[in-house]
Order: C-alpha cells, then structure tokens, then sequence
C-alpha cells in the first residue's frame, strides 16, 4: 500500500489526492491531505470574495474528494517547522506532494509604500474572508481608496469596498469586517492600471459585475481609454482574443458622464497611470499616491510620459501579482517564486528528489484559474505513480497520525472540521445572519476541539 502526503487542502491539493485515488495503475492507495489550518478548502475558503457564492460553491465538490475512504483531513498542521520538518514528512509517508499556493504578494517598489494605510490586496481579502492570520482593518477615517492592478483580484477588493453592507450581510463573511465595512467612511474608489483597456487581466463576468452594485456610480474616463488602440478603434478590438473584446465593450459603456443621482459612492477605472510616490503626511498615513501618465510604445508596453497626477488616497491596496513562498528544507526558485522541478518531481541540483512532487501555484506560478489546478495536480501525480515501485519498498510507521501526535501536533480531522461548521453555523444563528467565519485561531481551534 503506498502512503501519500498532500500538503495543502486548496484545489490543487485536493485534485491531486482525487487523481491518487481514482488511478487504477496503483492499487490501495491512501492519501492524508494536510494543511497548517484547522480548516480546508484554501483559497475557495480565504480567497473567493464572500459574495461570490457561485464560486465558493465548489466546496461542495473539494467536500466531496475529501470524504472519501481513502483520503483524510489533517488540519492544524504544519509543515517545515518544528517538529514537522519536511525531511520527518518524507520519513512518514512514501511520497509527499506540496500543493502550497503563492502566499506572498509582490511590492510596487516605490518610495513611501511603507506608510500606515499602504496595504496587499491580499492582506485585504485575507481580512474579510476571515483568514485567522489577518490583522484588522480600520475604514473609519477613509474617505478615498485606490487600487493599483488590473486583475480580478483588483476587481474584487474595489467591489467590496464600493459595496453596501447591507449586500454583504447574507454572505459568510466575519462580523468584525462587516462591522467595519458599515462604518466605513468611502466614498472614492478608483482601480488604476498603468496599460490601457483592452490589456486587463480582469474576466468579463468580474467586470460587468462592477456596473450592478447599488447606489455606485461608475466611470471609465474616454479620453484614456482612448489612448489604447484597440479601445479607440473598432477594427482593432475585434481582432482581440474574446474576453479582452467583451471587457473593451463593457467599458464603453462606462465612459459617459453618469448622472449622480442616488449614488453614495463612485468607483472610476483609471487606465495608463504608473504608480512613482507614495505621498503621505505628519502623521506616518498615506494621503496620496502618485502617478506618472504612460502611453503606449507601439510593442505591447508603455512608456512614461513625464507628466504626473496625484490621487487623493488614505487607503492603497496593492494587486500587482504575488509569489511562492520558500519552505524550510525545499529548493526554491526566488526570481520565479516556485519549487524547481520537471514534469512535478522536486529537483534538488537538478536531480529528481525521490519522492518529492509538486503541483499548482509552488510548481506552475501564480497563472491560471482554479480548473487550471487539475491538469497540473494529473501531470505531478502521473509523475508519481511512475515512481510509485521504487517508493513502496520503503517501510514506513504503521500510521503517520500517530507519529505526528507523538511529536505533540494536534491535528483537525474531518469531525473537528465539521464542528468547525457547526460552530459557525451557530454562530451565524446568534447574528440573525447565515453560516458567518470564525476569523481567529483560538475560536476555530476551540470549535475544533483542539484549544
């Protein structure tokens, strides 16, 4: 019987233990998922915007892989840290596979980005999807945010906070960022790309979903957009790939002047703008950010112009992409932000590592969309099964639980999960509310029974 390690319980982990278990060139195979938090799912939990349910709904199907016979949650552990080292990992498991995402965003690498207000997206959307590591945020004293990217993620953070509390209620998001989100004082949101229209990175559905927020006044200013040549001219936009022609059409409808009338809020999509300055004041806070007008180079980049413009800001989120993080006692590639390796076995100078595998965003870069993560998750556990003869003569512990309790972790089986469930479900109740997020380790350990 081959003992399969997955580390991380987001949609590549998850497809990579189905993809263990569905094979029929290995028989018997058993697969432990684990995961540093008490709770699965990654990303779809801690990074599908609360009010995109269709999305989060694919806990569903993740729920349905991790309930199967052969394969077992173990939440509440880490890896690469005492006394969990990768090297004990691999002493307890014929194989491991690390499915660890891109945890770290990149910087703007300008002057003034260490100001209070100057934040990640991702810290942001860790915030209001209730991730136990986020620090709070405080909108009160807010008046004007702006969101440097061009990306979905750009989307959804500009979403939120343009979007009532009241629309948020219904979702699961935690108490303490509705609360903030309905005392926040916002009123200007500005999204800001430094390319032009048709070179967002946004999906279509994302996009449009902006123009249909209640009491938000939205605008796209025509005469940068116009600066794009695929935007001005028609001919050129319909020789686009399909989603940058359907975003170029949802943005012309957002270039007229807007009425006003009962909007509490505006959100503007700024094109052909590079972030040079943050501008802050006495007090340590951003104020400003400056930008430099670009243009573009007839190559598919831009060019500064010289010319600048400051946006007034006391909140700046950044969504300029994000990057792997090392983990102890794994190669890393640090200007690639991923773990070498071929066809998803780990190299470690430049030789296989008996083994080691990897898949999604640690193996490929942060690219794709989640259904991107299942032919990756199939090519890594290919790799494996290929090796699976040399890897089942080694003699193991009879179970790895008990070697990882032995060693004082505490992990969250799929019961702990479930009163997890209970207990937000619960408290949900207490809030008048649906299911709402427990947002810190104590209270998810706690619901879990391992406090």
């Amino acid at each position: 019987m081959l003992r399969v390690a997955v580390v991380g319980s987001g949609p590549s982990g998850v497809y990579a233990a189905q993809a263990l278990v569905q094979q029929r060139e290995v028989p018997g195979v058993r697969v432990d998922v684990l995961d540093r938090l008490p709770a699965p799912y990654g990303l779809v939990r801690y990074g599908v915007a609360p009010d995109h349910e269709k999305i989060k709904s694919l806990t569903g199907s993740l729920r349905t892989v991790l309930e199967e016979d052969r394969i077992r949650f173990l939440g509440n552990v880490e890896v690469g840290a005492p006394p969990l080292s990768t090297a004990r990992l691999l002493e307890l498991y014929h194989a491991v596979v690390y499915c660890v995402g891109a945890a770290r965003d990149r910087l703007l690498g300008i002057p003034g980005e260490e100001l209070a207000g100057v934040h990640s997206a991702t810290a942001f959307v860790s915030w209001y999807s209730g991730h136990p590591d986020a620090g709070p945020f405080d909108l009160s004293g807010v008046r004007s945010a702006v969101v440097v990217g061009a990306g979905n993620v750009a989307v959804d953070v500009a979403r939120i906070l343009a979007r009532g509390a009241a629309d948020l209620t219904p979702t699961d998001m935690p108490q303490p960022a509705l609360g903030a989100l309905a005392g926040s004082g916002v009123r200007e949101v500005s999204m800001v790309a430094r390319r032009g229209p048709s070179q967002g990175r946004f999906t279509t559905k994302e996009l449009r979903e902006l123009g249909t927020l209640p009491g938000v006044g939205i605008r796209v200013d025509p005469a940068e957009a116009a600066l794009d040549p695929a935007y001005a001219d028609p001919g050129a936009a319909a020789a686009l790939p399909a989603v940058a022609r359907r975003n170029v059409e949802v943005l012309r409808g957002w270039t007229g002047p807007g009425s006003g009338a009962g909007e509490s809020r505006r959100l503007t999509l700024r094109f052909y703008l590079r972030p040079v300055e943050v501008l802050g004041g006495a007090d340590g806070r951003v104020r400003a950010l400056r930008f430099e007008r670009t243009a573009p180079d007839g190559r598919g980049g831009v060019t500064g112009t010289g010319a600048y413009e400051d946006l007034p800001a006391e909140l700046v989120l950044r969504s300029v992409g994000y990057l792997g993080v090392p983990l102890p006692g794994l190669p890393f590639d640090a200007a690639r932000g991923t773990v070498p390796h071929a066809a998803g076995r780990v190299l470690r100078a430049g030789r296989a590592s008996v083994g080691e595998y990897v898949a999604g965003w640690i193996k490929r870069g942060p690219t794709g969309v989640i259904g991107t993560n299942r032919p990756c998750a199939k090519e890594t556990v290919s790799s494996l099964l290929q090796d699976a003869g040399a890897l089942a003569r080694r003699d193991l512990p009879r179970d790895p639980l008990d070697a990882l309790r032995a060693a004082g972790l505490r992990p969250v089986e799929w019961p702990g999960w479930l009163a997890i469930e209970a207990a937000e479900a619960e408290l949900g109740r207490s809030l008048g509310r649906r299911s709402v997020k427990i947002p810190d380790w104590a209270g998810l350990r706690g619901a879990a029974g391992v406090a």
